[in-house]
């Protein structure tokens, strides 16, 4: 997303130059690096309440980042968000702290950016009584006791939300997640990409499952944040069919993205409302008052395609979106999983002829099933543990093909695999265990 005075203003003249945009971002193996993003849920080390931006809270945790070389991101002169070099810090609409790390060329590298952020981050909100958890879901508060951080384009969109899905909100409240980023080397290369990991995304997001309670109760899913994103706004999200269609390629999915609704676009400064106008209406003239003497800029567009909440989602680079925030181990195996099944050719083509008799309705009704169900929840008649055990002996052939010793950070996920567990899992049994139902505990249990 641009931030003021960053965007391409570039008019839009023909749409030749969407599909360009997406393809620049094509790239020879030498260049490839891997991006990995997390975020997590602040807690008051009293009382367990979602800090808020003011009162030593999110806003203090900012200012004392930058003490430490961070230059900050203001929105109507607050800080809310953070850069040094390549990597930021950014605030989800409930105050979840993010990091987008830079990309790197290795996981070991992405290893140590994590743990010095997290260092950092420590250091700022121990003095403030703040520590953090990554979960996929907020486990104790419910929606009206989340904050609202002062981003002027989440007034727009929380405005929005409840128009076109149940649990949007929600989403923007009381999710986290881990994601990894990924280039591709050209058109071709990207289509194979983008069709493998939107297939397996609902294993990942099953291996993943972290979000098992519902304030302060179980839930009944697995992962809570999974269903959450099937009832956030059904124009944006989940596994669009398209990428499977013959002829796909930049070009469609540029088309594709014309038709997703807009939120909003900037202007000096300033974010205007175009919440529910579809891009192609806003590119053909066609958006009525709400965007009247405005011309749509390569810009407005890359805005545009970050609000395209698809599981994979595709920018200049592949974004894997479809797991729930976890324990460091986690949030390290998220980029493992994905670097070895997409870096290596022979683990990308043993990856793609594993799911080629996938339909794409099976794996849509798939990611339906796997919130409540999981690693149990199947597909061409066997169940995702199976897979994933197949899943991950492909991307740790990858891995070691890498020859960088990287393949040590899939083993959180082979654990999970060989015992049939989930993180959620275990929290439910230390809840009905340990805990004695006290779901509170989770948050100094799970704090990283």
């Amino acid at each position: 997303m641009s931030n003021p005075g960053e965007a391409d203003l570039t008019p839009i003249t023909d749409r030749r130059q969407l599909a360009a945009w997406f393809a620049a971002g094509s790239k020879p193996r030498s260049a490839w690096k891997i991006g990995t993003e997390h975020e997590k849920f602040g807690f008051r080390r009293e009382g367990l309440a979602a800090p808020g931006y003011e009162d030593k809270g999110i806003r203090a945790l900012l200012e004392g980042l930058m003490a430490k070389g961070w230059e900050p991101i203001l929105d109507n002169g607050n800080p809310i968000g953070l850069k040094r070099g390549d990597a930021s810090v950014s605030l989800e609409p409930g105050g979840q702290f993010e990091l987008s790390g830079a990309p790197l060329a290795d996981l070991h590298l992405a290893k140590v950016e994590l743990f010095g952020h997290l260092r950092e981050a420590h250091e700022v909100a121990g003095p403030l009584g703040l520590g953090f958890a990554p979960l996929g879901f907020h486990p104790l508060a419910m929606r009206d006791q989340m904050p609202w951080m002062p981003k002027g384009r989440y007034a727009i969109m929380r405005n929005y939300m409840p128009r076109v899905g149940a649990m949007g909100l929600d989403m923007m409240l009381r999710t986290c997640t881990v994601q990894v980023n990924l280039d591709f080397g050209d058109e071709a290369d990207m289509v194979e990409k983008l069709r493998v990991a939107l297939a397996l995304q609902p294993l990942a997001t099953a291996l993943f499952a972290n979000s098992p309670f519902l304030e302060g109760k179980p839930s009944g899913f697995l992962t809570l944040r999974g269903k959450v994103w099937t009832e956030t706004d059904p124009d944006r999200t989940g596994i669009p069919a398209v990428v499977f269609e013959d002829g796909f390629g930049f070009e469609r999915f540029a088309e594709h993205v014309l038709d997703v609704p807009m939120y909003f676009i900037m202007r000096e400064g300033r974010w205007i409302d175009a919440a529910g106008i579809p891009f192609r209406a806003f590119l053909e003239g066609r958006a009525g008052n709400a965007l009247e003497g405005q011309r749509a800029t390569m810009g407005d567009f890359a805005d545009h395609v970050t609000t395209v909440f698809t599981d994979v989602r595709l920018k200049r680079f592949l974004e894997m979106r479809g797991a729930d925030a976890g324990s460091v181990p986690m949030l390290m195996a998220k980029p493992a999983l994905w670097a070895g099944l997409l870096y290596d050719d022979a683990a990308q083509k043993a990856a793609a002829a594993l799911i080629r008799s996938w339909r794409v309705e099976e794996i849509q009704a798939l990611r339906l099933a796997v919130p409540k169900q999981a690693l149990a929840a199947t597909i061409g008649g066997r169940n995702l543990r199976d897979v994933a055990r197949d899943v991950l002996a492909i991307a740790r052939d990858g891995l070691k093909a890498r020859g960088l010793g990287e393949e040590v950070y899939l083993a959180p996920l082979e654990e999970i695999a060989a015992s049939g567990l989930t993180q959620a899992e275990r929290w439910l049994a230390r809840c009905a265990g340990a805990w004695g139902g006290d779901v509170r505990r989770i948050m100094a249990e799970a704090e990283v």
